[in-house]
Order: structure tokens, then sequence, then C-alpha cells
């Protein structure tokens, strides 16, 4: 992997941003980076205890610092969270720390692969289908907005998926 590029995983929640990056990174020999991760580790609590108690812009304003930082880093694969592409400024960033992918993936995929999961702030109230399909009409068109590469990732394993960016990598 050329050393100054990193890769940017985008795409809405259950599309496999972690679990891809983590096998991208292996076939790179690079770095991985969850934001998500990130945020929570050096804020000492979890997504939700962050939207519960400074409200979903006071997570933003966490997610935007941490996309700030990672800027300066090179040759990582960094996954990004749902809503990194909400603001121009991440956008901006996103766009200038390498080859940014987005992994796409259908509403009917999302909820089967976060069915169980408790601790997405945004899913936990109301319709999770509903909820889901509204998200991703409002951030699909952000996500194409800064992808370099787009790739679907229903019914696919990681690494497939993998192979995909691979191949992208070594054409670009």
């Amino acid at each position: 992997m050329e050393s100054a590029r990193n890769v940017v995983l985008v795409g809405p929640m259950g599309a496999g941003k972690s679990t891809i990056g983590r096998a991208l990174a292996d076939e790179l020999g690079a770095a991985f980076v969850d934001t998500d991760t990130l945020i929570e580790d050096r804020s000492g609590a979890s997504i939700a205890w962050i939207f519960d108690v400074e409200g979903e812009e006071g997570f933003r304003d966490r997610e935007t610092a941490t996309i700030r930082e990672l800027a300066a880093s090179r040759g990582a694969v960094i996954a990004t969270g749902g809503g990194a592409v909400l603001r121009e400024e991440n956008r901006r960033l996103l766009r200038a720390m390498g080859a940014v992918v987005y992994l796409e993936t259908s509403v009917k995929q999302q909820l089967a692969r976060t069915r169980r999961d408790r601790k997405r702030p945004l899913l936990r109230a109301g319709d999770r289908e509903k909820v889901l399909a509204d998200l991703l009409a409002v951030r699909d068109p952000l996500y194409r907005e800064v992808a370099d590469l787009v790739v679907r990732t229903d019914g696919r394993g990681a690494r497939g998926v993998v192979l995909d960016i691979l191949a992208f990598l070594r054409r670009g």
C-alpha cells in the first residue's frame, strides 16, 4: 500500500465497515482505525451514552474532532460512523485523506445485520426499518459524493468485498 494513502470506508450502519476494514487492513499490512471505537476509547463512554448526555450534536462534534486528527494519518484503513458524512467539513476531510470506499447495502440487509444490536442510538426507538430507510435517503447521496469506489455488500462475505477494494487500489 502506498504509504501516504489511507483507505476510508463510509456507509450506513450494518454495511460491514468494521469487519471489512479489519480484513482489508490485514491484507494491506496497515493499521485499522474505527472512528466510533476511537471516540469511545478516548471518552471512556459508549456512543449511546454520549448521545444520551450530549445529544447527537455533541457526538458529531467529537466525531469531527476525531476525523480532523485522523486526517494527518498515513497508510491506515479507517472505518467511519454512518453519519460521518453529514457535515461538509467531514466530507472535505474524508476526500482529502485517501481513497474513499462506500460500502453500499440495502435497508433489508441493514435490518438483518443490526437486529440484535441494542447499542445504536438511532435505532433505539420507533420503527427500525423506517429509521434506516430515512437515514439512507439523506445519507446515500453524501456517501456517493465522497466515494472513489462504491461496493455493494448485500449477501457477500468480507473476503469478496476486500478483493474488489484491493483490485481498485491496484488500478489507482
